[in-house]
């Protein structure tokens, strides 16, 4: 899963999501998070079997302060990512 973020406070986002890290949902793991220079844009990499599940986590952990969009990666053309 794909969450791209448009970030409004990029402390409270961080901190929110760094203290949520322990609580992903069942089953999934992180495999890239990473923030422009700017921290004005973020880019989260998860697996995991569900788009909801992971749109209710980042939003109860981190949505006040960003604006996310959420969408399954295409694993088949993706460069770098685990199969």
């Amino acid at each position: 899963m794909l969450a791209i973020s448009a970030v409004s406070d990029e402390g409270r986002f961080w901190n929110g999501l760094k203290k949520a890290h322990g609580r992903l949902p069942a089953g999934a793991s992180w495999k890239l998070a990473v923030a422009s220079q700017d921290g004005t844009r973020a880019v989260n990499v998860l697996a995991h079997d569900s788009v909801e599940e992971v749109r209710a986590f980042f939003e109860t952990h981190a949505g006040a302060h960003a604006t996310t969009e959420y969408f399954e990666a295409d694993a088949a053309n993706a460069v770098g990512l685990a199969r």
